[in-house]
C-alpha cells in the first residue's frame, strides 16, 4: 500500500469502533463489570460486520483495510474474550485457567492469520474453522446469560471445556457458512422473509436469550454438518477445485 494514496475513512471508522469496544471490554473487566464487558464485545461484532459490508457496498476494500480489520479482531475477539473468561471464572484454576485463556488467544491469532493468506476463490461461501467473532460471541453470551438470568457464574471446569472447544474449532478445518452473499436488495422467498422477521423479533424482544441461542446454534452448525453425508456432485466439485491436475 502506498501511504500517499490515503485510506478509506468510512469502513476504517467502523473498524476503529471495533477496536474501541475491544479495549473498553478490557477496562470493564478490570473493574469487575463483566456484564458490560460482554456487551462491549457484542457491539464490537456489530462494528466488524458493518465495516466489511460497507467496504464492499462502497467498493472501498483495500489491503490496508483487511490488515486493520485483522488487528482489530485480535483485540476484540481474541484478547478481550480470553481475558474476560479468565477474570470471570478461570482465575481460581491458576495455571490451567490462564493457559486455557492463552490457548483461546493463540488459536484466534492463528485463525486470523490463516484467513488472511487464504485465496478468496478458495474461501467461497464458507469459513474454514469457526470465525473469531462467533467464538467471542459464545463467551460473551454465556457471561450475559449467567450474570443476568441466574445472578451467578458457570462452574470454572465447564468454562475451561468451552474455551478449549472454541479454540479447537477456530483452527479446525470444519466449514461454517459465511453469509457474505446475503443482500437486502435481492428477492427472497416468503418463507425466508418470515424467518428474517422472526429473528429480528426475537432479537428485539429477548436479546439476551437470542444472543445465547444464535451463537451456540452457529457453533453447532459446523460439527452437525459433518454428520450429514455430502452429495456425490459436491465431492466431485471439491476434488476438482483442490486437485486441478485431475481435469487434465
Amino acid at each position: 500500500m502506498n501511504p500517499r494514496k490515503g485510506i478509506h475513512i468510512l469502513p476504517s471508522l467502523f473498524t476503529t469502533g471495533n477496536v474501541f469496544c475491544g479495549f473498553y471490554a478490557f477496562i470493564a473487566a478490570l473493574n469487575d463489570q463483566y456484564y458490560v464487558a460482554s456487551w462491549a464485545i457484542v457491539l464490537a461484532i456489530v462494528f466488524d460486520v458493518l465495516d466489511g459490508r460497507i467496504a464492499r457496498m462502497t467498493k472501498t476494500t483495500s489491503a490496508f483495510g483487511m490488515q486493520y480489520d485483522s488487528l482489530a479482531d485480535i483485540i476484540s475477539f481474541g484478547m478481550a474474550p480470553a481475558f474476560l473468561a479468565y477474570a470471570w471464572v478461570l482465575k481460581p484454576f491458576g495455571r490451567v485457567g490462564w493457559m486455557a485463556a492463552f490457548l483461546f488467544l493463540l488459536c484466534a491469532a492463528l485463525r486470523l492469520a490463516r484467513f488472511n493468506v487464504t485465496k478468496p476463490d478458495i474461501q467461497g461461501n464458507h469459513f474454514t474453522g469457526v470465525p473469531t467473532p462467533a467464538a467471542a460471541a459464545v463467551i460473551a453470551s454465556i457471561i450475559i446469560a449467567f450474570e443476568n438470568w441466574f445472578g451467578t457464574r458457570v462452574h470454572p471446569g465447564v468454562m475451561v471445556a468451552v474455551v478449549y472447544i472454541l479454540a479447537f474449532l477456530m483452527v479446525s478445518n470444519i466449514k461454517y457458512p459465511a453469509f457474505k452473499k446475503f443482500e437486502f436488495r435481492k428477492r427472497v422467498s416468503f418463507t425466508r422473509f418470515l424467518i428474517v422477521i422472526l429473528v429480528l423479533y426475537v432479537l428485539a424482544t429477548i436479546p439476551k436469550i437470542a444472543l445465547f441461542i444464535i451463537s451456540f446454534t452457529y457453533i453447532l452448525m459446523g460439527p452437525v454438518k459433518l454428520l450429514i453425508p455430502q452429495k456425490p456432485e459436491e465431492n466431485d466439485v471439491t476434488n476438482n477445485v483442490t486437485h486441478p491436475q485431475n481435469q487434465l
